[in-house]
């Protein structure tokens, strides 16, 4: 029993080094979203807002394209952050406003960005797409309909959970932690119920946290898995009770899931829908990782039963100096 698990932890563990390197990959190359927001006003007037990440190049061949019958209304203004490209401007788009016309983004088709497309309707209808490079258009529809809430929300939670390096890392951790099947389910479950408690809360407005210092200490929380992973061996607190853990750290991260659904934005007429299918596909995405390591974990069996020992502490290692740069990196980003 001993040398079974002992396999299964060397197979994990190279695992945790291949995540741990695509990890570093994504952080080198962000893929954070554009974002194109339009606004109609009672008075005709159509406000667009166009956020690009600085660090993108490729975000800089991408523009928005509108309806044609609408006209410019004044100039453009711009600004820039740390992270950020804001343009904003006023068009007129004519007495049908938005309702059955195209939307589409110039230049997805060779970018690997996606845009979050949000479309507040004079009407007071609010409406959420994404834009990705095989599909780089949209057509605002006469009405909401739910099947489309559903899509759009479940695929944009898969995206999110299955995008973010420093969640898939704690989740690959705790497969790390527990011995046993059962004691997985139960430390997964309560990872789960955690995140969706504060996703939702913080989602519906109950809970309003700046994002940049929970992502600090979402990074912590990798760090202090990474260290528990690293010990003597010896029983402690976390490793009697890893279910505890993870709901504590579950809360946690479903703050940061929410500052990604509150950029999204919500359709005030489903609200509910929007709000579970995003946590939905978060879970599909987080169960999908899971079972992929465990199958790999298994297939990985007989070869790595036969590597030495000294190569199983290296993953876990790295890990946590992986976390400790993502502690530092966003501290600073802080100041």
């Amino acid at each position: 029993m001993r040398r079974k698990l002992a396999t299964w932890r060397r197979a994990a563990a190279l695992l945790a080094l291949l995540g741990a390197t695509e990890a570093s990959r994504a952080l080198a190359h962000p893929l954070a979203p554009a974002l194109l927001d339009i606004v109609e006003h009672p008075d005709g007037r159509t406000q667009v807002t166009w956020k690009t990440a600085v660090a993108q190049l490729d975000d800089a061949a991408l523009s928005p394209v509108l309806p044609v019958d609408c006209r410019a209304d004044g100039a453009a203004s711009q600004d820039t952050d740390a992270t950020r490209l804001t343009r904003r401007w006023t068009v007129r788009c004519g007495a049908g406003g938005l309702s059955g016309k195209p939307i589409a983004i110039d230049g997805l088709d060779r970018s690997q960005t996606d845009v979050l497309l949000r479309v507040g309707l004079a009407d007071g209808r609010r409406l959420q797409g994404v834009l990705r490079p095989d599909d780089p258009d949209f057509v605002v529809p006469e009405e909401v309909r739910r099947i489309d809430v559903w899509r759009d929300y479940g695929r944009l939670g898969v995206e999110h959970v299955l995008g973010g390096p420093d969640h898939l890392l704690f989740v690959f951790g705790l497969l790390l932690l527990v011995p046993t099947l059962g004691a997985l389910l139960r430390t997964v479950s309560a990872f789960t119920a955690g995140h969706s408690v504060t996703l939702s809360l913080a989602a519906l407005g109950r809970a309003e946290i700046p994002s940049a210092p929970i992502e600090v200490l979402i990074a912590g929380s990798v760090f202090v898995l990474a260290v528990e992973l690293a010990g003597s061996g010896k029983p402690t607190p976390l490793a009697r009770r890893p279910w505890a853990m993870a709901l504590g750290f579950g809360l946690l991260h479903g703050l940061g899931f929410a500052s990604a659904l509150r950029e999204a934005g919500l359709p005030e007429e489903e609200v509910p829908a929007a709000l579970l299918a995003f946590n939905l596909g978060i879970e599909a995405g987080q169960i999908a990782f899971v079972l992929g390591v465990l199958a790999l974990g298994r297939a990985a069996r007989p070869l790595l039963a036969r590597a030495p020992d000294w190569i199983a502490p290296v993953p876990v290692h790295a890990m946590g100096a992986l976390a400790a740069s993502w502690v530092i990196e966003r501290s600073l980003a802080l100041l």
